[in-house]
């Protein structure tokens, strides 16, 4: 997936645009689809629909796989792309799909690309009717599975302007089998003239949305970038114009007198949209008004007007970083289609317009949307249901800024309040202030600067996530302190009395997370625009207005502050010209109360998610078809059994018949089996490519296990496990955020786990970290032993059961080295496990009471560092009389494979399998004095001659 501005725009336009003129199937982060599973051929057409003057040409190409034919149709997809996009947008994505046996069609709309025509913003004249001409040709093609004479098998999928045309389409045209709309609109209207004021009539979801009757508040600058993208005559957005390739087309000269010019006026006002729709937006961007001929434009083109008509199953997949289509946008979609009876699933993903979403959610999404697909074309893989999941909900540290949650969704088996199930379930915030003063300004400036389209909040001008909001233009209400953290899963609800002396208001409503530091922080940069009316002209008897605040997801940490901030003026909307001062209150005097939508489910890791057909369809791609239905099969299995081994809690960590190997055909770790018990300190040794940093990125859930099973604690360790939470870890490299201070990079690390501070344990970590006032100092300053030892700490957080640490003594000087090695004898002293892998055997040594050896990816030897190291050893042993000499070395012969040597140091035993705790009691039990019994072999002699021997 590639997102493709259009021909000749400049860098910097094109960069704030990379979003909205995405095209692919998911307009989140590129990143390349899966290898396809068959050789796929291309055929491109240039396919005539529409009659008379509203004729064009649409350009295609059908991908079509080598299974595909006459004796074995296929179903088909159709790929829409997005606004400013083009059959090229979503190439890639035709050839993934097309490698999982479909047929595919990818195409550019009217307007765009190198098909003909202009613009008409997904009219059901024009470009639905052109989805309708697609549909017949499928249908005339003998490798494509029919349902009728006439009626292909075929879903439909698109992002944002794509997205809009899959759901009309399956409105107007009964043939769409299935649709998987992302990042979409379900009113343009409501889009684009948002006004969040009133109830959602039965609506009992948790992201409903109120849209006011005949009004609205205009969405000024993405509607200015909707309208610049298409408005180009040339196709570029700056530049001349431009072939279908992209380069310069060198105009001839005219002569003036054959020139129509109404004709040159419509084509440099409109560029390539529609005469109605170009009008529609010049009264829209004069004014700032909702007029009813703008509503009828928006209406025609919006699935709001046609939802009743839609029975296919639909796949909403909508972002939660996005100021253009919010979550509302969805909820309303999946109200309406499910009250049809059809299957509707909804997932939320961080990302959108404004943010692009991670490579990881962008691969489990396209393996969500082919996995709908399968479903209800093929009848393949698991039924994907129609339940919901989100991102699991993250918030932000005091004085940190946001804190990542990673790529972890949260699953409920039911959206909400919708088709049945149960209503949302909102708890109570109570907030307060008193009436505020509100000033807007002349003109609307300086206005507020919440949001930037396709750029996110104001964190994009450098202020670190927080808005900027002009003082004396916005009234304030805040909660207490929070006892607990509160994850706010959709639109929370607070109900305001407001006074105009117009009696009329334009407002922004919008919801702060406030740490303890005062910092503040906007979630998805997002605000609630209210058209206000009939307003009261007395402040002492305001007109109470219920506001519906934008949809969000995100954790409020204990401790920090729910602040609802209502502000006359935002830099993204059109603003009234004449300066007023509004009386913005809680309803009901000084005290109201947010109601906060929270949604429980099933915490999933990112890479959990992906269904069974989706890693099937990755190694059938590989061609180990059969070999990975057998090892799915028992993950399956283990997964479903569950077990917990009875001695979990005695034995922290085992392996059992671990291996991990490479699709390349490498093996890392070969059948590898140990076991730690409670209170060791246990030393993984082995050179270079041993295999010891694959086995501690298994333990950690980072990479899966080709074979065998990882136990923590009796558990399975997986990505996502649960019990993964017992572990804390230090492998390859500190990860520590240079601008921050170590302090704040322990809070920000402890605060991305979502468990409450108090159990940090955080004075004791930064006493571990031992480095005194440094520990306030940025860490790009710090040598590469202080940050070292601000890792360890950073692992040791919350005083985890069991500690794994790689390199730990890395940059540590001789004194540092010392005390490291007593926290961890201490660490472990207490009933705790420690892990420790290193290169510096001597510390090794020094440190762990057990040792396991690995070479080439297989263990070599186990067991306490005496053993390893006394086996096949030799001791001195110094006696207090040098009388005892010759009884001392009698006892000694007299043990299984000892002999003993006289040198000038004293007797040399070579114990050949004794062990020196044996050997050193017979003498004890003999009445011999020993002064000394020193090994003459160290650990680094033993460990090379066990690496030797291997």
């Amino acid at each position: 997936m590639r997102s493709r501005s259009r021909p000749g725009a400049r860098a910097t336009l094109a960069a704030l645009l990379a979003l909205l003129v995405s095209g692919a199937l998911l307009a989140v982060a590129p990143v390349p689809p899966a290898a396809a599973a068959e050789d796929v051929a291309a055929e491109e057409q240039r396919v005539p629909s529409g009659s008379g003057a509203d004729a064009v040409e649409l350009d295609t190409t059908l991908y079509v796989p080598g299974s595909a034919s006459a004796d074995e149709p296929a179903p088909a997809i159709v790929l829409a792309h997005g606004f400013g996009g083009s059959k090229e947008s979503v190439a890639e994505d035709a050839r993934d799909l097309a490698g999982r046996g479909y047929v595919v069609l990818a195409y550019s709309a009217r307007g765009f690309g190198a098909s003909t025509g202009q613009i008409g913003l997904n009219d059901p004249r024009f470009e639905v009717a052109d989805l309708s001409t697609l549909l017949d040709l499928l249908a005339a093609r003998d490798d494509v599975l029919l349902d009728a004479d006439g009626d292909p098998r075929v879903g439909v999928a698109g992002a944002s302007y794509g997205g809009a045309l899959s759901l009309l389409g399956a409105a107007y045209d009964d043939r769409v089998d299935a649709i998987a709309p992302q990042i979409t609109w379900n009113s343009l209207t409501a889009a684009l003239f948002p006004s969040q004021v009133g109830p959602v009539d039965g609506a009992q979801t948790v992201a409903a949305t109120p849209q006011a009757e005949g009004s609205g508040v205009y969405k000024r600058l993405w509607s200015g970038l909707f309208f610049g993208v298409g408005s180009v005559p040339g196709g570029g957005l700056l530049g001349g114009g431009a072939g279908a390739d992209g380069e310069e087309i060198a105009l001839p000269p005219a002569d003036p007198a054959s020139v129509d010019a109404a004709a040159v006026e419509q084509a440099l006002t409109c560029g390539r949209f529609r005469a109605d729709i170009c009008a529609a937006y010049q009264e829209a961007a004069a004014t700032g008004t909702l007029t009813p001929e703008i509503a009828a434009v928006l209406d025609r083109s919006s699935p709001a007007t046609v939802l009743d008509r839609i029975d296919a199953p639909t796949l909403l997949v909508q972002g939660t970083r996005d100021s253009l289509f919010g979550l509302g946008q969805a909820d309303a979609n999946a109200r309406g289609i499910a009250a049809n009876g059809a299957p509707v699933k909804v997932l939320w993903y961080a990302g959108g317009h404004d943010e692009s979403g991670s490579e990881r959610i962008t691969e489990r999404l396209r393996e969500q949307v082919a996995g709908w697909f399968d479903w209800y074309l093929r009848a393949k893989g698991e039924d994907p249901g129609t339940g919901f999941e989100f991102p699991a909900p993250t918030g932000q540290a005091a004085g940190l800024g946001s804190v990542q949650g990673g790529s972890r969704t949260v699953a409920a088996a039911d959206y909400p309040g919708l088709a049945g199930a149960d209503a949302a379930q909102r708890s109570r915030v109570a907030v307060d202030g008193p009436a505020q003063p509100v000033v807007t300004p002349a003109g609307g400036t300086p206005a507020a600067i919440t949001t930037v389209p396709g750029l996110g909040s104001a964190a994009a001008f450098g202020l670190g996530g927080t808005a900027l909001e002009i003082p004396g233009q916005f009234a304030a209400f805040d909660s207490e302190p929070l006892d607990a953290a509160v994850e706010v899963v959709g639109a929370p609800t607070v109900d305001l009395a407001v006074a105009s002396p117009s009696g009329t208001a334009t407002l922004f409503a919008k919801l702060y997370d406030v740490g303890p530091d005062g910092g503040m922080t906007l979630p998805g940069g997002l605000v609630a625009p209210l058209s206000l009316t009939g307003l009261s002209s007395d402040p002492s008897a305001p007109t109470e207005v219920s506001v519906t605040l934008p949809g969000i997801v995100h954790r409020f940490e204990a401790g920090h502050t729910m602040r609802v901030v209502v502000s006359s003026t935002d830099q993204a909307f059109a603003l009234p010209a004449e300066a007023a001062v509004y009386s913005v209150a809680l309803a009901g005097g000084d005290g109201g109360a947010l109601a906060v939508p929270e949604v429980e489910g099933q915490a999933q890791s990112g890479s959990s998610t992906a269904p069974w057909w989706g890693l099937l369809g990755v190694l059938a791609a590989l061609g180990l078809l059969a070999w990975g239905t057998a090892v799915l099969w028992g993950r399956r299995r283990r997964r479903r059994v569950s077990a917990v081994e009875p001695d979990g809690e005695d034995v922290p960590l085992r392996f059992t018949g671990v291996t991990k190997a490479y699709k390349d055909g490498f093996v890392a770790v070969r059948h590898l089996s140990f076991e730690v018990r409670r209170g060791q300190v246990l030393g993984l040794l082995g050179p270079n490519g041993a295999g010891k940093t694959t086995s501690l990125r298994m333990l950690m859930g980072l990479i899966r296990p080709t074979e065998g099973r990882i136990s923590i604690f009796g558990h399975a360790a997986g990505p996502g496990a649960p019990v993964l939470s017992r572990l804390g870890s230090f492998v390859e490299g500190t990860g520590l955020q240079p601008h921050l201070s170590g302090r704040d990079n322990l809070r920000l690390y402890w605060a991305a786990t979502g468990r409450p501070a108090e159990d940090a344990h955080m004075e004791e970590a930064i006493e571990v970290a031992g480095l005194g006032a440094a520990i306030d100092r940025p860490v790009r300053r710090y040598s590469q032993g202080m940050r070292q030892r601000v890792a360890i700490a950073q692992a040791m957080l919350g005083l985890p059961d069991l500690l794994v640490l790689d390199e730990p003594t890395n940059g540590l000087d001789p004194p540092q080295i010392h005390a490291m090695r007593e926290v961890l004898r201490s660490y472990a002293a207490t009933g705790r496990t420690v892990i420790v892998s290193s290169h510096l055997l001597s510390e090794i040594e020094q440190t762990c009471s057990h040792v396991v050896v690995m070479a080439k990816g297989q263990k070599i030897a186990q067991g306490t560092v005496e053993e390893i190291v006394g086996t096949g050893g030799a001791v001195l042993v110094g006696l207090a009389d040098d009388a005892d000499t010759d009884r001392a070395a009698a006892v000694l012969t007299a043990l299984p494979g000892v002999s003993v040597e006289r040198t000038d140091e004293g007797l040399v035993a070579e114990l050949d399998g004794t062990s020196r705790a044996r050997a050193l009691q017979a003498l004890v039990e003999a009445g011999v004095a020993v002064d000394a019994f020193t090994p003459r072999r160290r650990l680094e002699d033993a460990f090379l001659a066990l690496v030797g021997e291997s």
